[in-house]
């Protein structure tokens, strides 16, 4: 950690860390759960968190040692216990004894793959009809606000909403614990009302410049809404992109899942590398046991998996890009999981800076952010959702 201690980022977190906890006991707060514990653990900016006890799996590759000596952080590749499948592809997988379902798949995604999927991400995807985070309160233009960057930087993208006209809500925000989605529960779930989101009152309009590190999800396949943690199946459902979709397939295709497996839902996450995902379990889903299939692009991570509480350990894993984990089963699917830390320059050389114009846009924007790309299916093989095609399609 030598040269981590030397730099601008961590004498100010060691600042802000001294100010904020000059009066706060040492001790751990006896209402945390063992999850809570390891988000709070790998969250810490000051003093830097201990990888000790992350799985690492890179840090035994010969052919990632320049990535694992450029990005400074390091975990162990015997910090958990795992067991190699050995697959008909030949490609390297790992099952894990704690977490049945589990499988990672270390460097599934060649460099040039990695690429193509962060052009995909941020070009192709994060565009109209597919909906951001940013679209709810910004009138996005139609070619998407990557493209809008690139050819406009300093164009203005302004705010749906006109602060005179807007109710302005206050308060605490409303946590949502949402009903499980099965066969069972799919009638009364989709009865569920979901209004439109409201346009925050309060968003400034920005240059498209200033928007990009606001970009946080692109949905893919059918609609998610956030306000009830559910699908608006009335929305119908975007083409799910062969780009993404054949990784999904190769990826499953290498684990023993002898079902059909047709990626049709997900999310592309935009982190920065101050970003977290707090601990969730996934229940939105109708088929609680088909595989997830979780894609890393760009800085590295801090992934937690535990069970079906938060009362279990955690096991702490370290993503790298092009590394590919897929969860399935029903002790998976419904386990905790979370990323409670993206870590700061661990980009890879092949994602960095090529010399290449084309190339030097994505290079810039990844030095400070991590792509994730999950994708899974909504519906269990022969279940029939009754679903027609809506109006506009």
């Amino acid at each position: 950690m030598a040269s981590i201690t030397q730099t601008a980022a961590y004498k100010r977190a060691r600042r802000q860390h001294l100010k904020s906890t000059r009066n706060r006991p040492e001790q751990l707060d006896p209402h945390w759960t063992p999850f809570r514990i390891a988000e709070k653990k790998y969250k810490s900016h000051f003093p830097p968190p201990d990888l000790s006890n992350v799985l690492d799996l890179a840090t035994a590759d010969t052919s990632r040692v320049d990535e694992v000596e450029k990005g400074v952080w390091r975990g162990r590749p015997d910090a958990a216990e795992v067991r190699q499948l050995f697959t008909s592809a030949g490609r390297q997988a790992y099952v894990f004894s704690s977490v049945p379902g589990l499988v990672l798949l270390p460097s599934f995604l060649s460099q040039e793959t990695q690429k193509e999927l962060v052009r995909w991400s941020l070009r192709d995807h994060a565009r109209y009809p597919n909906e951001t985070n940013l679209d709810t309160h910004y009138t996005v233009p139609s070619e998407g606000l990557w493209n809008t960057f690139r050819t406009s930087p300093s164009l203005v993208v302004t705010p749906r909403a006109a602060p005179s006209t807007t109710r302005s809500f206050s308060g605490p925000r409303e946590l949502i614990s949402n009903v499980p989605a099965s066969p069972a529960t799919y009638s009364a779930l989709s009865a569920v009302p979901k209004p439109d989101p409201t346009p925050s009152p309060t968003v400034p309009p920005l240059p498209a410049s200033a928007l990009i590190p606001r970009l946080r999800w692109a949905n893919i396949g059918w609609f998610y809404h956030w306000g009830t943690k559910q699908y608006d199946f009335t929305r119908g459902k975007q083409v799910v992109s062969e780009t993404i979709a054949d990784v999904c397939r190769q990826a499953v295709g290498t684990i023993p899942w002898n079902e059909v497996f047709e990626p049709d839902a997900g999310i592309v996450n935009f982190y920065q590398t101050k970003d977290t995902l707090m601990g969730h379990v996934d229940r939105s889903e109708v088929c609680a046991t088909s595989p997830l299939v979780s894609v890393s692009l760009g800085n590295a991570a801090v992934f937690l998996i535990g069970g079906l509480t938060r009362d279990i350990d955690p096991v702490p894993i370290l993503l790298r890009s092009g590394d590919i984990i897929v969860m399935s089963g029903p002790a998976c699917r419904r386990a905790y999981h979370g990323v409670p830390r993206i870590l700061e320059n661990t980009l890879p050389v092949h994602l960095a800076a090529d010399g290449m114009d084309e190339w030097l846009p994505y290079s810039t924007y990844l030095e400070t952010s991590r792509i994730n790309i999950n994708v899974r299916q909504v519906f269990p093989k022969g279940f029939d959702p009754g679903l027609k095609a809506p109006p506009h399609s």
